[in-house]
């Protein structure tokens, strides 16, 4: 509900309302919650209830400025340290020919695009690397999931992918990195918009309507 606006971003909400909501005891729901919290997307103040994170565009956009920098290094590494092997692995997961466990759920391609950078990342040696990108994916995967709620953006992705495989199997580092930059820019780009465009229906959603008076 938080990733899809259904609870708006700012507002609260307490344990009594979403047990309710969900017909469950309070007990599952505040071990949710604290998760949640852990995770970044709420806040829990004693005795006032769980206030949903805000969803600050431009704060995304500077963790998307360091998503690109981490990239770029786990590319060099990448294209210096990965087998060949390793790569072709990769690159046919990707195929667009094939499209292996493409699915229509978001959160599940979501899980598999982190997969495809997290696999660059430790491929490349470096696992501090990969704990930082884990940890940035965090931050912004509440916009970063709505780039798989078009299918065309999906086939696009598979496309990419498989193309900066192939650029690295060549072991051409450069031409990895520009289409991987262009790749991370469009895919923000695209879900910034969506994020704006929802979040603007889930506002005027709850506007409340005014009755023309007698």
């Amino acid at each position: 509900m938080i990733l899809d606006f259904g609870l708006y971003p700012g507002s609260r909400i307490t344990e009594t309302e979403l047990a309710k909501m969900f017909e469950v005891s309070r007990t599952p729901i505040r071990a949710a919650l604290q998760r949640l919290e852990a995770e970044g997307y709420l806040t829990i103040r004693p005795k006032q209830g769980c206030f949903i994170r805000n969803v600050d565009i431009e704060t995304l956009a500077q963790y998307y400025r360091v998503r690109v920098a981490l990239e770029m290094l786990s590319l060099q590494l990448a294209c210096t340290y990965m087998s060949e092997a390793e790569l072709q692995d990769l690159a046919n997961a990707w195929d667009p020919a094939r499209q292996q466990g493409r699915s229509d759920n978001v959160d599940e391609m979501e899980a598999m695009d982190e997969s495809f950078h997290i696999t660059l990342a430790e491929g490349g040696g470096n696992l501090a690397l990969a704990h930082y990108l884990n940890d940035l994916n965090r931050h912004i995967r509440v916009i970063r999931r709505l780039d798989f709620t078009d299918p065309a953006r999906i086939d696009r992705t598979y496309k990419e992918h498989y193309e900066i495989c192939q650029h690295l199997l060549k072991r051409d580092l450069s031409s990895a990195q520009t289409l991987m930059q262009m790749h991370i820019n469009r895919s923000e780009s695209f879900a910034k918009t969506l994020t704006l465009t929802q979040l603007a229906k889930s506002k005027n959603r709850k506007k409340p309507r005014h009755t023309p008076a007698d």
